[in-house]
């Protein structure tokens, strides 16, 4: 099922979102300092890309770096990101057949608002990185 519903939202919107995330990771890595937060955005492209059977957990490493860092992209980027899968995933949930999709959006917010100190892990081992 998750194959099926990862090909839909490929097609649909996965790879419109992958290649926004993919532009914007292309322009923060232009100067030194925006490169962690273009490493940032590359790794949400291929969540986004993909997100049925993946999960996000916050890596216990991270340090006091990724924090101003999250700080910086949440006022800078991140709240604007949320706003944006909030409206497409209630815009989604209008119909029954795009819940699933509506859902997948959802589970981007957390990602696009602190995506500093976050691995993306399949479903079935989500604390394997940990």
């Amino acid at each position: 099922m998750k194959i099926i519903l990862n090909v839909i939202w490929l097609i649909l919107s996965g790879f419109w979102l992958f290649l926004g995330y993919l532009l914007a990771g292309v322009l923060l890595c232009v100067t030194i300092i925006g490169i962690p937060f273009g490493i940032a955005a590359f790794r949400i492209g291929v969540y986004a890309l993909w997100p049925f059977g993946y999960t996000t957990v916050e890596r216990r490493d991270a340090g006091a770096g990724s924090c101003v860092g999250n700080v910086l992209w949440l006022v800078l980027a991140g709240w604007w990101l949320a706003l944006a899968h909030i409206t497409t995933g209630i815009a989604l949930c209008l119909t029954v057949i795009g819940i699933p999709f509506g859902i997948a959006n959802f589970k981007l917010i957390p990602v696009s608002l602190l995506p500093l100190g976050r691995e993306i892990v399949p479903t079935d081992q989500p604390f394997a990185a940990r």
